[in-house]
């Protein structure tokens, strides 16, 4: 078969068969080279051109340039994951080119890290505050629990029906609330928590 000839704006003067480098249409990423009959007239399929990339460098990928005229070596970070220094969100690349604007490599410690421009550093104020409300979360939801087990025993003993049984496990569980109501939250996250009654 005969070779295709192309004129300048890369349309068969003479039919023939012409191998394409074909990239995508979005990344403009080198994809894979074909072959193609063009007749006269014709010319070559979108997305492709007539020279070949260069090889493939380690941390790089081969796309056409913007202006669609040669190739150009971009970095390729795509499956690499790294953090915006605005909010500390974990970004996986999935794309070719340099890291996005505004993140870096370096994983933050908390979820109250804040960038100062080369590192991560905890706010500790943030993370104290989250601490503490977390400590009284815990708290009330444990007054909340022996409370529901005093309710209907205090109700017992007011109503005289009691069980004798039930007398010493009412007032476990009186004295452990009122241990509760006295745990300091603001030293979070190390609080003293009493231990529960075993009756």
């Amino acid at each position: 078969m005969s070779k295709a000839e192309l004129n300048s704006d890369h349309i068969a003067v003479v039919a023939g068969d012409i191998t394409v480098f074909n990239y995508d249409g979005v990344t403009r990423e080198y994809i894979s080279s074909s072959v193609e009959f063009l007749h006269v007239g014709v010319g070559i399929p979108a997305n492709s051109c007539v020279d070949a990339p260069g090889k493939i460098k380690d941390g790089f990928t081969v796309c056409r340039t913007n202006d669609h005229k040669a190739w150009e070596d971009v970095a390729d970070h795509r499956g690499e994951t790294v953090y915006s220094t605005k909010t500390g969100e974990k970004i996986t690349i999935n794309a070719p080119g340099d890291y996005p604007q505004d993140t870096t490599a370096q994983t933050p410690s908390t979820p109250y890290d804040k960038w100062d421009g080369s590192k991560w550093v905890t706010d500790t104020q943030a993370q104290h505050a989250a601490d503490v409300a977390e400590a009284e979360r815990q708290k009330n939801a444990l007054l909340s629990e022996a409370a529901g087990i005093i309710a209907p025993l205090a109700d017992a003993q007011a109503g005289g029906y009691i069980d004798d049984a039930d007398m010493p496990r009412l007032a476990e569980w009186q004295r452990y609330r009122y241990k509760l109501t006295k745990v300091d939250t603001s030293t979070a996250p190390e609080i003293n928590l009493p231990p529960k009654p075993e009756v």
